[in-house]
């Protein structure tokens, strides 16, 4: 897988992933939940839409999107 996102419907993804919900989430589920998938993938859905779409991405870009928008890039160049 490169980079980049993929998406996959939820209940065609391997095993049965334990989903994780933000830390961020409120009660009313405006949030999203992570799975990991292994082979270095991750799964990222809705928690509002927990039978739809995952949006899939290889560990080191979900590793880039999570230092990006914490306030530094990966390269330190913010």
């Amino acid at each position: 897988m490169s980079a980049m996102s993929e998406e996959a419907p939820c209940g065609e993804l391997p095993g049965d992933p334990l989903w994780v919900r933000s830390s961020y989430s409120t009660g009313m589920n405006n949030c999203v939940e992570t799975a990991r998938l292994g082979a270095g993938r991750l799964a990222v859905r809705d928690s509002k839409d927990t039978g739809g779409a995952a949006l899939l991405f290889a560990d080191a870009a979900w590793e880039s999107f999570l230092t990006s928008v914490q306030g530094q890039a990966p390269n330190g160049s913010y």
